[in-house]
């Protein structure tokens, strides 16, 4: 590894940084081998769910994937909830933003708003509003949004689904994140 040796942005220079830019780029597959290890780690959680947050989430993406769900849309399905290793109250906005850089923006976007989206199946058991998924209605990524909400998160809480195991997902989620399309 070569490292550079300024102390401050201001005084590095654009040498410094190309050096910087390779290592990154060597680098690049440590974020893959991250987010499996916080998929991984969701096998911990389960907060009074019928399976753990990890099982939820795999059953999410196999539906998705047995549904014909492009790569880059499975494996956002399989990280929906993995914000969920450091906070349930904002995990969509977690999950969307680790998964930003590497997927389209409307995946971002479904991402991001999910979590009102499933509100149509139990907002009204809190008080809320199960209609909130309403609020983005007439935004282009509302009908993914649906049917990523309905047909793939809101019934992958059962323990006798035939649900594919983390390994059957590993390549594609090495594939998505080996490369940035924006920073």
């Amino acid at each position: 590894m070569t490292a550079t040796t300024f102390t401050s942005m201001e005084g590095s220079t654009a040498e410094q940084w190309a050096v910087i830019g390779a290592e990154t780029a060597a680098h690049q597959g440590r974020v893959a081998d991250e987010v499996l290890e916080l998929l991984a780690s969701l096998s911990g959680i389960v907060d009074g769910f019928a399976v753990d947050q990890l099982t939820h989430s795999l059953q999410t993406a196999t539906r998705a994937e047995r549904d014909g769900a492009d790569d880059e849309l499975v494996v956002a399905c399989l990280c929906h909830d993995i914000g969920k290793a450091v906070s349930v109250a904002n995990h969509p906005r977690i999950a969307a933003e680790i998964l930003r850089p590497y997927v389209r923006d409307e995946i971002t976007q479904v991402i991001a708003a999910h979590q009102d989206f499933q509100g149509k199946h139990y907002y009204a058991h809190f008080g809320l509003d199960p209609d909130l998924r309403e609020r983005y209605r007439g935004e282009p990524w509302f009908g993914l949004a649906e049917r990523f909400a309905d047909r793939w998160d809101q019934n992958s809480f059962d323990p006798d689904y035939p649900t594919e195991p983390l390994a059957h997902f590993e390549d594609r989620v090495r594939t998505v994140f080996a490369r940035p399309h924006v920073f």
